[in-house]
């Protein structure tokens, strides 16, 4: 594997929204998984517990998910919605993500059913051959559980993008984690974060022509007695 500078693979990583079926190979994924292992965690605790599915076992869970979700079986171990963005620029960056990906599909605003079918191709795994699924245990609040699994989850996708493969991290399939933990043998004590499809994009899909940008760092960065850092 030839080596990429870590600038360009940073920069060039994308969450993709349509795979082709081709599995990844065992070398691949046992790589990933080591490069993703090595990740910092509080005080060692290395909090996290990885389901990965391929296979017959990825098509079943599919199944089961897209049922719960037609069942309206919703069973989130973690908050979310769009209100807890409040009014401003978090919700403007998610209104803006939606719309820019929905532009590039072709759907309009007002075609709420085939947003709805988009939306479901989160639990087809957008056809990826893979899914990983992130499960943490109750620590406290669980907030620095998280921030590892948060750091455990860049690793693994960039080592993707090192590898020439692709990934997407989905909170949807979060909301179905009784579904997952049962499906998988997962016990309850494990709380499911969200889910990683991984494979090899497919280049042409018009879910993956888009891109978003973001901020300027002058937006998100305060220097303190660290000059010309934000100079142009």
């Amino acid at each position: 594997m030839t080596a990429v500078p870590f600038t360009d693979l940073a920069r060039s990583r994308r969450s993709v929204r349509k795979f082709l079926p081709a599995p990844v190979s065992p070398a691949d994924i046992r790589g990933v998984l080591q490069d993703a292992q090595t990740a910092p965690s509080n005080c060692n605790t290395q909090p996290w517990t990885v389901h990965v599915v391929s296979g017959a076992a990825r098509d079943a869970l599919s199944k089961e998910l897209l049922q719960a979700d037609e069942e309206e079986r919703f069973s989130s171990d973690f908050t979310f919605s769009y209100a807890d963005f409040g009014e401003g620029a978090y919700l403007d960056r998610a209104h803006d993500q939606a719309a820019t990906l929905y532009r590039a599909m072709g759907i309009p605003r007002s075609d709420r059913t085939a947003r709805r079918a988009a939306a479901r191709e989160n639990l087809n795994f957008f056809g990826a051959p893979h899914a990983a699924f992130l499960f943490m245990p109750a620590f406290g609040d669980g907030v620095r559980a998280a921030g590892d699994i948060g750091m455990y989850a860049q690793n693994f996708l960039l080592s993707l993008t090192a590898r020439g493969l692709d990934g997407i991290p989905q909170t949807m399939l979060g909301f179905y984690a009784d579904t997952v933990r049962e499906a998988l043998g997962v016990p309850g004590d494990l709380k499911l974060l969200f889910g990683i499809s991984f494979g090899t994009a497919d280049r042409t899909a018009p879910a993956n022509s888009f891109r978003v940008g973001r901020v300027p760092l002058k937006r998100s960065v305060v220097l303190h007695e660290t000059s010309g850092v934000l100079d142009e």
